[in-house]
C-alpha cells in the first residue's frame, strides 16, 4: 500500500528514523565494551583511571568498534547509493563477517599510528624553545590520520582493495580534498557535539549511523567526480592513440576509481 501527500511523507520520515535506529543499535550492541568503557572514562575520578580506560578502549576497538563500524557503513554504503530496502540485520551481519579481519588489521594500525602520534606530542610539548612548536605539526598529523579514518571505512566497503591500498589511498584521499575533508570534519564534529553535550539519546539511536551516512555521501560525491575525470582521461588517452604516460596517472587510487567493483552487492547477487 502506497501512501501520499501528507501521509506518505510522515510514513517515510517514520521509516527512515526505524533504518537509522535500527543499525545505530546494532552498531552499539556489537561495540558493547567500548561504550562501557566510555561510560566509565566519563565517571572517572583520577587522570590514571581515565589513562586506564583509555588504554583498554585502544586495545579493544579493532576487535569491537572498527568491524562494527565497518558493517554499518556496508549498510549506508547501500542507502547512499539507492538500495534503501536492504534487509537491515541480514545485510549488517553480512557486512560484520566479510569486513571483520580487515577493519580488524586496519583498526590496528590505526591504533598504533594514534598511539605514535600521542608519544611524540607529550613529548615535545614537554620541550623548550623551538623543539616544542613541532608538537604542532602532530596535531596536524593527528587530525589527518583521524579524518582519513572516515575515508577508511568509505573505501573498504566500496572497492576491492589490498589492506595496505586502502590505508593509502584513504590519507591521499583526506590529503587531496581537503574542502571536502574539513566538511566532513565539521559535520561529524557538530553530530558529536549534539550527541554527547545537547541530546544524549542520540548516541545510542542516531549518532552513529548519522556520522556514516554524511561521511559516506560526501565520499560518494568525490569519488564520482574523480570517476568521471578519470573516464573522460581515459577517452581522451585512447583518442590520442594511448599515448605514453597515461597508464601512470591511474596508477593509484583514481585508476581503481574507473573500474569499481561493489563487494557487497556481489555478495548480494549471490545470495
Amino acid at each position: 500500500m502506497e501512501f501520499r501527500g501528507m501521509m506518505g511523507g510522515l510514513y517515510r520520515i517514520s521509516e527512515w528514523i526505524m533504518r537509522f535506529s535500527t543499525i545505530n543499535l546494532l552498531w552499539v550492541i556489537c561495540s558493547i565494551p567500548i561504550f562501557y568503557l566510555l561510560v566509565s572514562g566519563v565517571m572517572a575520578q583520577t587522570t590514571d583511571q581515565l589513562i586506564s580506560v583509555l588504554i583498554l578502549m585502544a586495545i579493544l576497538s579493532p576487535f569491537t568498534l572498527f568491524p562494527a563500524t565497518s558493517a554499518m557503513f556496508v549498510v549506508v554504503r547501500k542507502w547512499v547509493t539507492g538500495n534503501e530496502d536492504v534487509p537491515l540485520f541480514k545485510t549488517y551481519f553480512r557486512g560484520y563477517k566479510e569486513n571483520y579481519v580487515a577493519s580488524m588489521l586496519g583498526g590496528i594500525i590505526y591504533v598504533v599510528l594514534s598511539v605514535i602520534m600521542v608519544i611524540n606530542y607529550r613529548f615535545y610539548i614537554g620541550q623548550e624553545g623551538t623543539l616544542e612548536y613541532l608538537s604542532i605539526l602532530f596535531v596536524a598529523l593527528g587530525v589527518v590520520l583521524m579524518a582519513s579514518l572516515f575515508t577508511f571505512f568509505c573505501i573498504q566497503v566500496h572497492l576491492h582493495m589490498k589492506l595496505l591500498h586502502v590505508l593509502k589511498n584513504s590519507i591521499l584521499l583526506t590529503v587531496g580534498q581537503p574542502i571536502r575533508t574539513i566538511m566532513t570534519i565539521l559535520t561529524n564534529g557538530f553530530i558529536l557535539y549534539l550527541s554527547f553535550f545537547q541530546f544524549t539519546f542520540l548516541i545510542p539511536f542516531f549518532m552513529g549511523t548519522l556520522i556514516a551516512y554524511t561521511t559516506f555521501w560526501q565520499f560518494n560525491i568525490g569519488f564520482t567526480k574523480i570517476t568521471e575525470k578519470i573516464q573522460a582521461l581515459e577517452e581522451r588517452n585512447n583518442e590520442a592513440d594511448g599515448e605514453d604516460g597515461s597508464a601512470d596517472a591511474s596508477d593509484t587510487f583514481t585508476e581503481k576509481a574507473a573500474s569499481v567493483e561493489e563487494k557487497q552487492d556481489n555478495a548480494a547477487d549471490r545470495k
